[in-house]
């Protein structure tokens, strides 16, 4: 896999109260492209952070309908990736890559 398809995988850190929580078992949530697969998220975290991934999990989120001021509307499809690390390893997703 090429480097720019690394930065097209791994789109972007999710900062949320649960997400947070797994840093306590080593994980690290990242939202992903819709067409990665788990090879390709371990690949490309490994590479853009340097450390070793131990596993991953993924799951894909539907849009959700909603309205706003009377208009329907949905929601963006979005893919979640879990990654677990190797005990040792540690990823900042406060700073930047």
């Amino acid at each position: 896999m090429t480097s720019l398809r690394h930065y097209d995988v791994i789109q972007s850190p999710v900062i949320t109260e649960k997400a947070t929580l797994g840093s306590e078992y080593n994980q690290v949530t990242f939202k992903v492209s819709l067409d990665a697969t788990k090879p390709e998220i371990k690949s490309a975290v490994e590479a853009l952070f340097d450390v070793k991934v131990k596993k991953v999990t993924t799951l894909r989120q539907q849009g959700k309908i909603k309205r706003f001021k009377g208009i329907q509307g949905k929601r963006a499809e979005y893919k979640k990736a879990t990654v677990t690390l190797v005990d040792g390893h540690s990823i900042d997703v406060t700073t930047g890559v």
